[in-house]
Order: structure tokens, then C-alpha cells, then sequence
């Protein structure tokens, strides 16, 4: 029954919640704006870059980095990480977009894979930090925070696109997709699972930044992908819409969030054994303007 019904499930589907007495919203996947169609998944997106954008320019020097640094890696993020996104997406499902060609850049109907974003965003940091002479671990230490706030956000656009739930249950969360001849079925809401997930693990960071614990360049990061990657490996397995390695079964973001956890598991245990003396934080670095001030000579006369 499960599939039959799936095919019948549409963006005007109602959606209700056991658990808050039978609650049922029908939100609009879209809505109208000087005769365009705007989707919700799109202003979720754009609404997680643009605070992600102003928490980390607000937080930066705190790394050892000023806004023009955020300014301008935020300008070739945004376009480079959806078309990642997107091609992670597509080369997943390349037997389906070969097929049909012409929905590749629908990026609006949904289908943005956040690993794909991910590496983008990476490889961007990379070059702009080769540009500035800025160590790419201090920058993805700022940036993950804007990343967490990003997935917050983005994953209630797949709730307005009624997607990236998981399998039927009956468990005290469940959420029910009310098809349009009145049948329904109750699912995991796993777009809430990771929403919430990522809330918790940015609150953490917080904490854990804000308290003077980050001792080294990159730790951040590590613990940004433990977390993630936790939770992720756990919520895919929910999932009823994952991307698949070939005919192998195993799902992509599965094995890939098992990878980064553990990989970054393994390094923090490394990092932990060592010893990091403070000023070896970037932020704790002197400018270089601060280096040749202290440099110049002393004028005996204004002495």
C-alpha cells in the first residue's frame, strides 16, 4: 500500500499531528508575487543563507577573521554550493535525469543534497583562503555555524514540499500525509528529526566556542561533522527517499555520514593527545600590520 499511496501524495497534501491532538495545517508549497510563483522551499533556503551569512560576520573576529573575509566567501558560496548540491543530487540519479533532461536545474521542485553542498563549499573556502593567506580551518570553524543554521531552516522547505519524510509508523511523533482522496498514511517526520538535531548541535558549538574550549584551528569542524554525521547516519536509515550507491543498497549520505563521523572521531582522539598552545589559534596570531608596527623603530624624538 505504502508506495501506491506515495505516488498520490502532492504539494497540497494536508498534514496532520497525532501528538498535538490531531493538528492538520495544509501549507502552500508556493505562493504568487507580481504574477511569479515563488516556492517556499526557495525562501527557506534563501532565508538560511542570509542568516547564516549575518551570524557569521557578526561572530567572525572571534576566529581571527573580519566580515569582508564572510563578504566575500558568501558571494561565491551561494551560487557554487546549490549547483554542488544540485549535481550531487543529479549524478545520484543519473538514470532518472538522463531520461529527463530537462528538469536538471529545477532546483525548485527540490532535490539539493547537502553533501554536495558541502564539498562545494569546501573547495571554495579553499581558494578563497589561498587568496587571502587565511587558514582554511579557521574560516570552516566560523562558517559551520552559518552551515547548522542553514540546514535548521532548509529542512522546513522539504516540509512545505512534502518530502524527505521517512517510513510509516507508529510512534508518538508520527506525522499523517493525507492524500487527496482522503487516504492517509503516518510517517517519520524526519525533516523535523534533523532540524532539531542540528538546533541541539548548534547550541553546543555555542556553548563550546563561547566558553574558551576551542584550542585549536579546525576543532570546530571535527565536531561539527561528529555531530552531523551522527545524526544523519541515523535519520537516512528513516528516510524513504534516499540516494543509492548503484544496486549495491546502500544508501549514500548513510555511508557518507558514517565516514565523516568516525573519520573525525578518530582526529579529535588524535588532537586530544596533543599539545596546543594558545597562540597557535589564528585569532591569537598578530596581524601583519600589528607585526610591523611592533617592528619599526623608535623615533628618539617623539620620545
Amino acid at each position: 500500500m505504502f508506495p501506491i499511496l506515495m505516488q498520490t501524495i502532492q504539494r497540497d497534501s494536508a498534514i496532520c499531528f497525532p501528538m498535538l491532538g490531531g493538528l492538520t495545517l495544509n501549507p502552500p508549497a508556493s505562493f504568487s508575487l507580481f504574477g511569479r510563483e515563488i516556492y517556499f522551499y526557495g525562501v527557506f533556503i534563501a532565508l538560511g543563507f542570509i542568516l547564516a551569512g549575518v551570524y557569521c560576520a557578526r561572530t567572525c573576529r572571534r576566529f581571527g577573521l573580519e566580515p569582508d573575509d564572510i563578504y566575500d566567501f558568501l558571494i561565491w558560496l551561494i551560487p557554487i554550493a546549490i549547483i554542488g548540491a544540485r549535481l550531487y543530487y543529479v549524478l545520484f540519479r543519473l538514470d532518472y535525469y538522463v531520461q529527463h533532461p530537462g528538469e536538471i536545474i529545477a532546483v525548485w521542485e527540490g532535490g539539493l543534497a547537502i553533501y554536495g553542498g558541502v564539498i562545494a563549499g569546501i573547495v571554495t573556502a579553499w581558494v578563497l583562503c589561498r587568496h587571502k593567506k587565511i587558514p582554511i580551518t579557521a574560516l570552516l570553524d566560523c562558517v559551520v555555524y552559518g552551515l547548522l543554521i542553514g540546514q535548521i531552516l532548509g529542512r522546513w522547505g522539504n516540509f512545505m514540499n512534502r518530502e524527505a519524510f521517512g517510513a510509516e509508523t507508529t510512534v508518538f511523533c508520527r506525522m499523517g500525509l493525507i492524500a487527496p482522496d482522503g487516504s492517509a498514511i503516518y510517517v517519520h517526520p524526519t525533516f523535523l528529526y534533523e532540524s532539531l538535531w542540528n538546533l541541539v548541535g548548534l547550541a553546543l558549538l555555542i556553548l563550546f566556542e563561547r566558553r574558551g574550549k576551542r584550542r585549536y584551528d579546525g576543532q570546530c569542524l571535527l565536531l561539527y561533522f561528529l555531530w552531523y554525521g551522527a545524526g544523519r547516519a541515523w535519520i537516512e536509515g528513516l528516510r524513504t527517499d534516499s540516494l543509492y550507491i548503484g544496486s549495491t543498497g546502500i544508501r549514500v549520505s548513510q555511508a557518507l555520514s558514517l565516514v565523516l563521523c568516525l573519520g573525525s572521531l578518530i582526529v579529535l582522539l588524535i588532537q586530544s593527545r596533543r599539545e596546543h598552545p594558545p597562540e597557535a589559534l589564528y585569532v591569537n596570531r598578530p596581524r601583519p600590520e600589528e607585526a610591523e608596527k611592533e617592528q619599526e623603530p623608535i623615533n628618539s624624538q617623539e620620545v
